[in-house]
């Protein structure tokens, strides 16, 4: 029998979300971590609205928010050649579809300082920091875990977030799937003075001599990342006058102070299985990515908002295990897109800094590759929808939202109250109807909503003061949206509610 319902290994941000969002949800937790002390130097440096907007339930959006640096005037990110002049890219948005702001940089030890501790305090957590997790033994139906001086928890489920150097992973024997990235970088991160002359355009700088990246993070850091050339080692760039001389070209050296600086190698993979028996991974753990698109830690933060719904719907006795194995179906197609994208942008830096050599030395140009046009920021590349698992699949890329992200504007409760459209919503399933008539079920279909909480909002009579409702409701009438505010899909002429939601039960392996 276990403890626990599930163990956390690990309690980096993503480990630190994980907790928050399964505690949040009822589940007892437990969670090891080996740092007694938050990492204090940054990597991450970017989060998406969407990881805001889980934190928006338990009430921690607005706390996550603050954390976050604001749109600054000029705040945009795109493609610059060798005299850092743009070419083409994106401007800051302080508002997108999820209903904050869409990409937000922050300072990850501020963050995960916050994560850490809403997720050792809460009531449901029991966290062992400043110990070793030394094995996590699978059974039938639950998974014992030995740490520190050969202590032994035993949790129905278990979840990795321990690393790229993941040693659960490497325990459980699963192999990288390489996906053709491996690249030497300089990373810099440096702490700005008043009188500092860079600018707030985040930049990919597609230079001959070297190819470069320019992040504009939070307020008063800046970072660069540099590829190293053939014949340079970690040592030589790691020197002081290196760097300097490096970030000579942006700013004078007394206006900034370095942070931090390290040698990378940028690599692109993803683990070929993501579950053993009752073990989870996630996070750097299930993937890693170059970090063009600024995509992950974020990619991790999806894997456990799609984990804290599900994991609780199985603990609680209302859908089958069946369920978790579209934790991997959902989760290792769309983290393989967004590292594949990632790769790409590489490979278009790579491209539009030969089309410049090229230009100089009056040779023939490249051949013009439109795909890797099309992956630059702002060039219509979006973010992919689930197409495969717990959704309608034959709706996934028509004209609604199926698979993506449902829209939340801040909109007007009749009470004159403007509030973000998930606080209707509530935590759970929710269906979402533009009639006016909360629609009636049959006794089956309605006996489904009543024993799995799903809530039912007409938006109707909302008026919307910022954003815009989802571009489903433009053709179609009613949604059903996932807890992770995944659209299930939505009735057609052909499909009714109550077929939908007879669909949403075959899919989530709902216990009759």
């Amino acid at each position: 029998m276990w403890n626990y319902d599930v163990a956390l290994i690990g309690l980096g941000p993503v480990g630190c979300a994980a907790a928050i969002l399964f505690a949040e949800a009822g589940l007892k937790v437990v969670a090891f971590e080996r740092d007694t002390e938050v990492y204090r130097l940054p990597r991450a440096v970017n989060l998406d609205g969407e990881i805001i907007r889980a934190f928006q339930s338990s009430g921690r959006g607005k706390a996550v928010e603050a954390l976050m640096q604001p749109v600054r005037p000029g705040d945009r990110a795109g493609f610059a050649n060798s005299m850092r002049q743009w070419m083409f890219g994106v401007e800051a948005s302080s508002f997108g579809s999820n209903g904050w702001q869409p990409m937000s940089m922050f300072d990850q030890p501020e963050f995960e300082n916050y994560l850490r501790q809403q997720a050792v305090t809460h009531p449901l957590v029991t966290a062992y920091v400043g110990v070793d997790v030394h094995d996590a033994r699978s059974d039938d139906d639950c998974v014992s875990i030995t740490f520190g001086g050969d202590e032994v928890v035993v949790a129905r489920y278990t979840v990795a977030c321990d690393g790229a150097a993941s040693e659960t992973r490497k325990a459980l024997g699963i192999d990288w799937l390489d996906l053709g990235y491996d690249h030497d970088w300089l990373v810099v991160d440096v702490t700005t003075k008043k009188r500092h002359t860079l600018g707030n355009d985040t930049l990919q700088v597609c230079d001959p001599d070297r190819i470069s990246t320019y992040v504009c993070t939070k307020d008063p850091y800046r970072r660069w990342e540099f590829k190293l050339l053939p014949g340079e080692t970690a040592e030589q760039m790691l020197e002081t006058e290196t760097i300097m001389s490096l970030i000579d070209p942006w700013t004078p050296r007394d206006t900034y102070e370095i942070r931090r600086a390290a040698v990378y190698q940028f690599h692109a993979a993803i683990a070929a299985k993501w579950r053993d028996g009752n073990i989870f991974i996630a996070g750097d753990a299930a993937h890693q990515t170059p970090p063009f698109l600024g995509q992950g830690m974020n990619i991790g933060m999806r894997d456990v908002i799609n984990l804290a719904w599900k994991l609780p719907m199985v603990v609680r006795g209302q859908a089958q295990d069946a369920l978790l194995d579209t934790y991997y179906s959902e989760r290792n197609a769309h983290a393989h897109d967004l590292v594949e994208w990632a790769v790409e942008i590489g490979k278009l830096m790579e491209h539009l800094a030969e089309v410049e050599r090229c230009q100089r030395s009056g040779l023939a140009l490249p051949e013009e590759q439109t795909r890797l046009k099309s992956s630059g920021y702002g060039q219509g590349r979006e973010q992919p929808p689930i197409r495969e698992g717990a959704v309608v699949l034959d709706q996934v890329g028509g004209q609604g939202s199926t698979g993506y992200l449902f829209s939340q504007p801040i909109v007007e409760n009749a009470s004159g109250k403007h509030i973000r459209l998930d606080e209707l919503l509530g935590a759970g399933i929710a269906i979402v109807t533009s009639s006016a008539r909360m629609p009636v079920l049959a006794n089956d279909t309605q006996a489904l909503v009543d024993q799995l909480g799903i809530s039912m909002v007409s938006i109707s009579k909302l008026s919307v003061v910022k954003g815009h409702f989802d571009r489903l409701f433009e053709q179609y009438e009613t949604a059903i949206v996932r807890p992770d505010r995944i659209v299930f899909g939505h009735t057609t002429d052909k499909l009714s509610l109550d077929d939908l939601i007879r669909q949403l039960a075959r899919k989530l392996h709902v216990i009759a």
